[in-house]
């Protein structure tokens, strides 16, 4: 099968661009937090210098991209979909919640630098600093050209997916749903005359029928549908059956042709059910941990990217390519051998009550392969 008969989808977990990493962006916002860890989103600087050395200030917006730079123009991906975790706004009506993520909107250009298509923005950090800072979100990233997903400025538009089009191949529908047991906020949801998320109080076979019609009210035929979940906690590999029937109702529905799940910090397993692709976590794949202790075992500093490639017209995944990252002074560096070797022995082993199993390729990319 060609290139040309495939849609290539670059799916990326939380991306969260605020706080540490803002701070060395060319127009850093106003770095007071209020949280009870740290008073000043420039410790979480300090700590990752103390970890790892000096990190330049201010740096170039792709800064942060770092070797995924040289692996998205291999890929060439023809849409790029990521989970935002991060409010762009200069809002200052900090939600008392323990942790906020907010980038200044004049740093936005470090999104468009990795070319992403998409942002969802269903989680539980989008309204960070409180329903102006989300208006202000929309605005940024439809003025940076960056479609969202799963948060607008009413119900509807909440609801409503981000129509991408992949030039030659067709439509990629995203659609994207926020959920309790991630940490978001009832009180979010977005209402009839309120701003706010896409919000699922949980995977229930009712939640399944609603995105089922609601997919159906919109989708053509050819179309490629994609609905990204942020659900689960953030730490730990155990993937809920409530998940996993959730997810395979959608697909026999005829609801989803990928499952773009994530909430996790790490990479969890990965099923393929019915020929279509299943994400139950892609992990972080930029945040500002560096230098944090706690949950060590789970390498929070290894990323993975994910390009699949999904048949046009079908829906059918035809092949996944898993590209490693670490993060070291707030960029992504291509791992050492030996790290690449423990992702593929933890992924390896979480797939395999899926039915999937991973591989290397080239002694750098991770392979799924599935019966």
């Amino acid at each position: 099968m060609s290139s040309a008969d495939l849609v290539a989808l670059l799916l990326c977990g939380d991306v969260m661009t605020g706080r540490g990493i803002d701070q060395i962006l060319p127009r850093p916002s106003d770095p007071r937090l209020c949280e009870s860890y740290a008073a000043s989103a420039a410790d979480y600087v300090g700590l990752a210098e103390r970890a790892h050395g000096p990190i330049p200030r201010p740096v170039a917006p792709a800064y942060v991209w770092g070797a995924a730079l040289e692996a998205l123009a291999r890929a060439r991906p023809d849409l790029g979909i990521v989970n935002l975790e991060t409010a762009v706004t200069t809002s200052d009506d900090c939600v008392a919640k323990g942790v906020n993520y907010r980038m200044h909107p004049a740093n936005v250009a470090c999104l468009a630098a990795a070319g992403i298509d998409c942002c969802v923005l269903a989680n539980n950090h989008v309204l960070d600093w409180g329903r102006a800072g989300l208006v202000e979100t929309l605005a940024t990233l439809e003025g940076a050209g960056i479609k969202t997903a799963g948060a607008g400025r009413d119900r509807a538009a909440a609801a409503a997916p981000a129509v991408l089009e992949a030039a030659g191949k067709g439509r990629v529908l995203v659609f994207a749903y926020g959920m309790a047991g991630s940490g978001v906020p009832p009180d979010w949801a977005a209402e009839a005359d309120r701003p706010g998320i896409n919000y699922l109080a949980e995977p229930s076979v009712d939640a399944a029928h609603r995105i089922a019609e609601a997919v159906s009210a919109v989708r053509r035929p050819g179309d490629v549908v994609v609905v990204s979940i942020h659900w689960g906690g953030n730490w730990g590999y155990q993937v809920p059956e409530a998940q996993r029937r959730f997810a395979h109702r959608l697909i026999d529905a005829g609801a989803a042709d990928v499952i773009h799940g994530h909430s996790s910090h790490h990479a969890k397993a990965i099923e393929v059910y019915r020929d279509r692709l299943v994400l139950y976590g892609c992990g972080d794949v930029l945040n500002d941990y560096e230098g944090i202790g706690g949950y060590q075992e789970y390498r929070g500093d290894l990323a993975l990217m994910y390009l699949a490639r999904i048949v046009a017209g079908t829906g059918e995944l035809a092949a996944l390519t898993m590209t490693p990252f670490r993060m070291r002074k707030f960029s992504l560096e291509r791992p050492p051998a030996e790290d690449i070797a423990w992702l593929l022995e933890v992924i390896e082993r979480e797939c395999r009550r899926f039915g999937t199993r991973i591989a290397a390729r080239d002694g750098y990319d991770l392979v799924l392969g599935w019966d």
